[in-house]
């Protein structure tokens, strides 16, 4: 058989683990799929204590990432550290080196990607990111190679297992965000910090990507509007059921095309979708993608968004297809976000101020004679219709209590501009609560 093809890995953590056990377990197929074996050469990782379980006899294990990057033996370098300036500069160096790279970090390449990209044109290799969005879900090749041939019209989907995780439990037992959370942690579905995941940010990092590859928009994630999870409450859910919805966290991105050109539309929040949508039945730590485009139509892409051997799947997947370029003494075969890096252009986003859509709105106020009027006419008196207003509970003088106003379809500005007067009102105790309502979906 011909000669391996050398791989090393940076970064020997969970999914770093699931790499080797991937490559041990399916080598023999992988080998025959290709040809030729993907032999890895060398690991590196600060902690070269830990026992990881798995038989590293024949590989080099030790703490020197710069011999790693240098050595010739060395064809593919894989980075799974994690974060952003010690990945960058490591991820730059391999390319430097003339190494190709595999990467599963979507907060790397949302933030520096045109940097890397850049590099690994003018060096000719290869980055592949698989990994990075949807776990084991070949989402990002779907969009790259399948449905190349179709101008994506809108992509959205569940982009985080944490967060639908808490948000599937915090539905189902009815318990608060602090108390699931917690749990998550102990089964270790939420990281010891678990901020990217529950405020949005790990969802918009992952929807740039995707909107770079969709609809070749230059576009970074902190121009995404952003919104977590963390002031959700259980009468939320409860409340949720009552309508027909179920809560999940939504990154959502849309090309609108007029006369005026194009624009984009991109968000990350929590969102009421119909009991009935695909969404709706994707529970625990699962990730689910919608994609339409005009030629195909929907299309649905489900599976595990995360953890050790999905993520790992994901992986050494793209190692075989960058292993097959260096075998054919090529690169860049497909452009890595689908276009050409320089196809892909600024283009102006939809204000989250022109969205048009229902909206469930919880407000916390004095159970007072007056005060849903003081309400309904802050929301009347901004043109935003009311379909329902609902008060679970009556409260003792001078205690607030949550009151549940589901709005007619209206443009978000003037919802704002409403929850502004009514947030001002001494009778409103908290900031209200707003979660968008999305039926198509």
């Amino acid at each position: 058989m011909a000669r391996p093809v050398g791989i090393g890995l940076i970064g020997f953590g969970t999914i770093g683990t699931g790499v080797v056990k991937v490559l041990a377990r399916n080598g023999d197929v992988i080998a025959q799929r290709l040809g030729f074996p993907l032999k890895l050469v060398r690991i590196s990782d600060l902690d070269t204590k830990t026992d990881r379980g798995v038989d590293l006899d024949g590989i080099r294990f030790d703490s020197d990432t710069p011999g790693l990057i240098a050595d010739p033996d060395v064809d593919i370098v894989i980075e799974l550290i994690g974060g952003y300036d010690v990945a960058r500069k490591f991820t730059l160096d391999a390319i430097e080196h003339g190494k190709h790279v595999v990467t599963a970090n979507k907060a790397l390449l949302a933030l520096h990607g045109k940097e890397i990209f850049d590099a690994a044109l003018r060096k000719q290799v290869d980055v592949a990111f698989e990994a990075s969005v949807g776990g084991g879900i070949p989402i990002l090749r779907a969009l790259r190679e399948g449905l190349a041939a179709n101008r994506i019209q809108q992509i959205y989907g569940i982009l985080n297992g944490t967060t639908n995780f808490v948000l599937t439990q915090m539905e189902s037992t009815g318990e608060a965000f602090d108390v699931v959370l917690k749990r998550a942690q102990e089964l270790g579905y939420a990281e010891t910090d678990p901020t990217f995941d529950v405020e949005g940010i790990d969802a918009a990092h992952k929807l740039s990507l995707l909107a770079a590859m969709a609809f070749g928009a230059d576009l970074s994630f902190k121009q995404i509007p952003t919104e977590g999870i963390r002031s959700l409450i259980p009468l939320d859910f409860e409340m949720a059921e009552e309508f027909g919805y179920r809560i999940k966290l939504l990154g959502i991105a849309k090309s609108h095309i007029s006369a005026e050109g194009e624009t984009i539309e991109a968000r990350v929040h929590p969102t009421m979708v119909p009991r009935s949508s695909l969404l709706a039945s994707v529970d625990g730590a699962m990730n689910a993608i919608v994609v339409q485009g005009d030629a195909v139509g929907e299309t649905f892409y489900y599976g595990a968004g995360a953890g050790e051997l999905p993520t790992a799947s994901a992986v050494v997947g793209d190692l075989m297809e960058v292993a097959r370029e260096i075998r054919r003494q090529g690169a860049g075969r497909v452009s890595p976000l689908s276009y050409p890096q320089a196809a892909l252009v600024r283009k102006p986003l939809v204000s989250l101020g022109d969205l048009v859509a229902r909206c469930y709105l919880r407000f916390s106020a004095l159970d007072r004679p007056g005060v849903l009027s003081l309400i309904t006419g802050a929301l009347g008196e901004n043109g935003i219709g009311i379909e329902s207003v609902i008060q679970k509970t009556r409260g003792e003088p001078g205690e607030a209590v949550p009151v549940v106003v589901l709005t007619h379809a209206g443009r978000e500005a003037q919802v704002r501009t409403a929850l502004e007067q009514i947030d001002r009102l001494p009778e409103v105790r908290r900031p209200t609560c707003l979660i968008r309502i999305e039926e198509h979906v």
